[in-house]
C-alpha cells in the first residue's frame, strides 16, 4: 500500500526556482497543489527540461493515479477514461466521467443506422447549466462476415464524429473494422483466451486501446492482462464480464474487487479503467422489453457507482439514459467545492426600468431552479445573483454566507438604481429574517417571497402589483 504523500516529499524533487511561471508564489505552494491534485506537473516548465528528467520521473512515479488514462478516438473527439486516484470520492474528486456508448449493429440498414446514429448524437439534456450527452458508438458485428461489418464501419465514420468500439471477437472481421476507422483509433472489443495474440497484433499495428475481456473470473482476467502487456499493449480496458439478474453480486464484487486492488493496495496489472456492458439482460429474449430496459438502468446506475469507466447500453430511451447521465454528473462533480454560477444580474424577458428585481444565491442548483421557473411564467423581471460560496439559500443565511451586508455589496455592483425607477426588491422567503436588515443596510424597500420559487409568478401578480 503506497504511503500517504506530503507536499515536503514533492518539493524536494522539484527544481526548487520559486520561478512563480506556474501561477504560485514559490514551489512549496506548488508542490501542496500537485498532492491535492489541484495543478499537474506540466505547469511546471522547469521541470519539463532534460536537465530535470530524473526528477520528473521520479514525481510522475510518486503522482500517477492508481488507474491509468486510456484515450479512445482521436483529434476534438478524443474520449478519456479512467485517470482514477483514489477509492472514494469524498477523499478526492473523480475525474473522466463513466463514458457512455450505444450499440449498433452491421445488419442495420443504412436510414436505420442514420436514424440510430443522430439519436445517440442529439440525445442532450441541461441539468443545472450543464449539457449531458452520450459519449460513443458501439458497433457490433451480428452478421458474422468482414466486408459487411467493414462496410458498416465505414458508413457510421461518415455518419459522426463520436469516438467508435469495435465490437468482435473475430480477428479478421475486427480487421476489417480497423481498416475502415483506423484513423479514428477506435476502441478493439475484445481481446478474450482465445484471441489476444492475433488482437494484440491489431492494437499495437493499429495504435489502438483494447478490451481484456475474461468473464471467468479475476484470476483469468490478470493472466491475460499479464499476457497483453508483455505483447506491448499499453491502452488496456478490463471487461470483467456483466452478469444481469443472479449474476449482480458476482458482478459489483469483480469491480469493486478490482478497483480496491488497484487504488489501496497498487495493484498496476488491474490499475486499468473497467468496462460493463448493461445491455447484456437483452440476451433474455421472453422477457416483455419494458422490463429489460428498467433491468439495463438499474444495472447501469449500479456499475456507474461501483467504478465503471465504460459502459455499452442498448436502449435511447429517455427514462433508461437521462436518470443514469444525472446519476454520473453528480458523482462526478467535486465534493470539495459547491457547484456554483457567476454572482451579477441576470435579464428575463425584456424588463424595463418598473418591472421588478428578484434575488438569490448563486448555488448552482438553486440558481438554475429559480431560472426555470421565472422563464416557464414568462415574467419580465431581473435576477440579483448574490455570491454565496455555492449555498443555498436557507444553508446560506444559517452560516453567515448571505447578509445584508453581502445583499448591499452585490446589489451596490449592479447597476440597477440606475436602471430601476422603483427601489424595491425581493428576497426569497428563506431569508426573510433577513428582510429588516437587508433594508437598512441598502435604503430600499424589501419584500419577502415565496418560499419556493414556484410560487413566484402569484406572488408577482399579488403582491407586486399591489406595492
Amino acid at each position: 500500500m503506497k504511503k500517504r504523500v506530503s507536499p515536503i516529499d514533492i518539493h524536494r524533487l522539484l527544481p526548487m526556482t520559486n520561478c512563480r511561471e506556474c501561477g504560485e508564489e514559490n514551489c512549496m505552494a506548488f508542490a501542496a497543489k500537485l498532492v491535492n491534485r489541484e495543478a499537474t506537473l506540466d505547469q511546471c516548465p522547469p521541470i519539463m527540461q532534460e536537465k530535470y528528467k530524473t526528477s520528473f520521473n521520479q514525481l510522475w512515479e510518486i503522482l500517477k493515479p492508481p488507474i491509468k488514462e486510456v484515450s479512445i478516438g482521436s483529434g476534438e473527439h478524443v474520449l478519456k477514461i479512467g485517470g482514477k486516484y483514489v477509492l472514494y470520492r469524498h477523499e478526492f474528486t473523480y475525474h473522466n466521467p463513466t463514458a457512455i456508448a450505444i450499440d449498433v449493429n452491421d445488419e442495420m440498414f443504412e436510414d436505420q443506422l442514420l436514424k440510430r446514429v443522430k439519436s445517440i448524437e442529439s440525445l442532450s439534456y441541461t441539468y443545472i447549466g450543464q449539457s449531458l450527452r452520450l459519449d460513443a458508438v458501439a458497433v457490433r458485428s451480428v452478421s458474422g462476415d468482414s466486408k459487411t461489418f467493414g462496410k458498416a464501419v465505414m458508413k457510421i465514420s461518415s455518419m459522426t464524429e463520436l469516438p467508435l468500439i469495435l465490437c468482435s471477437t473475430e480477428p479478421d472481421i475486427m480487421e476489417a473494422g480497423l481498416v475502415s476507422s483506423s484513423e479514428r483509433r477506435p476502441l478493439i472489443y475484445a481481446a478474450t483466451a482465445r484471441n489476444w495474440k492475433e488482437m494484440a497484433e491489431l492494437a499495437t499495428m493499429y495504435n489502438c486501446p483494447i478490451v481484456a475481456s475474461a468473464p471467468e473470473g479475476l484470476s483469468q482476467l490478470r493472466s491475460l492482462i499479464k499476457t497483453l502487456n508483455d505483447y506491448g499493449c499499453e491502452n488496456i480496458i478490463l471487461d470483467p464480464g456483466t452478469f444481469p439478474d443472479d449474476g449482480v453480486v458476482q458482478t459489483v464484487t469483480r469491480f469493486s474487487t478490482l478497483r480496491l486492488t488497484a487504488c489501496k493496495y497498487d495493484d498496476e496489472l488491474f490499475g486499468y479503467p473497467i468496462m460493463g456492458v448493461p445491455m447484456t439482460v437483452w440476451m433474455e429474449k421472453d422477457h416483455h422489453p419494458d422490463v429489460l430496459k428498467w433491468k439495463e438502468a438499474y444495472l447501469a446506475s449500479m456499475l456507474i457507482v461501483k467504478y465503471a469507466d465504460l459502459l455499452i447500453m442498448h436502449s435511447l430511451d429517455g427514462w433508461v439514459v437521462l436518470p443514469n447521465l444525472i446519476l454520473r454528473q453528480n458523482i462526478y462533480t467535486d465534493p470539495r467545492k459547491p457547484v456554483a454560477v457567476e454572482p451579477g444580474v441576470r435579464m428575463f424577458g425584456k424588463p424595463d426600468e418598473n418591472s421588478p428585481l428578484l434575488m438569490t444565491t448563486n448555488f448552482a442548483l438553486t440558481y438554475y431552479t429559480v431560472a426555470a421557473d421565472i422563464e416557464s411564467f414568462g415574467l419580465d423581471c431581473y435576477l440579483l445573483v448574490v455570491d454565496t460560496e455555492g449555498l443555498s439559500v436557507e444553508s446560506a443565511v444559517a452560516g453567515r454566507k448571505l447578509t445584508a451586508d453581502k445583499i448591499a455589496e452585490a446589489l451596490g455592483h449592479s447597476s440597477m438604481r440606475e436602471k430601476l425607477k422603483h427601489n424595491k426588491m425581493v428576497i426569497p422567503g428563506r431569508a426573510a429574517r433577513l428582510s429588516g436588515e437587508v433594508e437598512e443596510a441598502t435604503g430600499w424597500k424589501i419584500l419577502v417571497g415565496p418560499l419556493d420559487s414556484s410560487g413566484i409568478q402569484k406572488f408577482i401578480h399579488e403582491k407586486w402589483t399591489q406595492t
